[in-house]
């Protein structure tokens, strides 16, 4: 038996502008070999019983993981959980009840359409110059401008983005119009046997909103996906998840809001002393080395360690 917890989190299975891949096939291909492998070595449990045995001091299944996926991409629904329920392998999946219903903007696939059909060559921004002459180049800054709007509040990301994909001169064809699931596709996900948990509202970043806003987020995306899905709704996955993505008030509003567990983006394993609303999580994507990961996930596991919990690497 174990004391420890392996919480991996996916966000698309498809390429997406903001999420390159080599290819939809080849992402498919390679997520069906990660769900092949998963269930073959090791014990695939449901995240939320998974962290209250870890609350409640009692043992795990050895080589225990669970598994996640964040945001709500229609791939989860029409290729992960067909997969996953074939497999008989649960998942719980963290969803935006704005993305939902198409009323949230999904900033950071916006912002990835932007560069990927940028006409103009340079790209002045925030007093910098940037190269975007070229793809590689311009899926290069893309990321260091992603990585800057996450340091401002929804608002003006949002405004950002509608800037820059101004001064990027893009154009092309407007992203695909049914990215996300909506809530009959999401209620397919709870018919296959798999949980659904928050990831707030519209996906802000909440350490940069007010302590206001970010209590609004947290109460009434709960509320909303308990009410379509009749079902208690008591786990969320903070939007980015770093330990700068949210603050000692967005732990207390989570506490308030009733929420029992919360997980991040801290790469590490969860353990019995693990902070049940800060939960430690790996970010994978369908390309990558599952085989290698867990192999890193079991020595670290057999280190004796004391006071921290040692990274294991993620995806962002």
């Amino acid at each position: 038996m174990s004391r420890r917890l392996l919480v991996l989190g996916w966000h698309n299975i498809d390429p997406t502008w903001a999420f390159d891949g080599t290819s939809p096939e080849v992402a498919r291909r390679k997520f069906a070999a990660q769900v092949r492998f998963l269930r073959r070595w090791t014990t695939v449990v449901p995240l939320r019983s998974a962290l209250e045995d870890l609350a409640a001091g009692r043992p795990l299944p050895p080589r225990a993981v669970a598994l996640t996926f964040d945001d709500g991409y229609l791939d989860n629904a029409t290729v992960a959980s067909p997969v996953l329920h074939d497999a008989g392998l649960p998942a719980t999946f963290f969803l935006v009840p704005g993305f939902l219903s198409d009323t949230s903007r999904v900033w950071w696939e916006e912002l990835g359409w932007a560069f990927a059909h940028a006409t103009s060559p340079v790209l002045d921004w925030d007093g910098q110059r940037y190269d975007t002459s070229t793809p590689a180049a311009r899926r290069t800054v893309a990321a260091t401008v992603a990585d800057s709007l996450k340091l401002v509040d929804r608002s003006d990301r949002e405004a950002a983005v509608t800037e820059l994909r101004g001064r990027l001169a893009a154009e092309g064809p407007e992203p695909p119009a049914r990215q996300f699931m909506d809530w009959d596709e999401a209620r397919g996900l709870v018919e296959h046997g798999h949980d659904v948990a928050s990831h707030t509202c519209a996906h802000p970043i909440l350490s940069r909103e007010t302590v206001a806003a970010q209590a609004t987020e947290l109460t009434d995306s709960r509320r909303a996906l308990e009410a379509h899905f009749d079902r208690p709704v008591d786990v969320l996955a903070y939007p980015n998840g770093r330990a700068q993505d949210y603050s000692p008030a967005t732990l207390d509003l989570v506490r308030e809001a009733g929420y029992a567990f919360a997980v991040t983006t801290h790469p590490a394993l969860a353990r019995p002393e693990s902070s049940a609303i800060e939960v430690p999580r790996v970010l994978v994507d369908a390309e990558t080395d599952l085989q290698q990961l867990v192999r890193r996930a079991a020595s670290v596991a057999k280190r004796v360690v004391a006071h921290r919990v040692p990274a294991l690497g993620g995806r962002r």
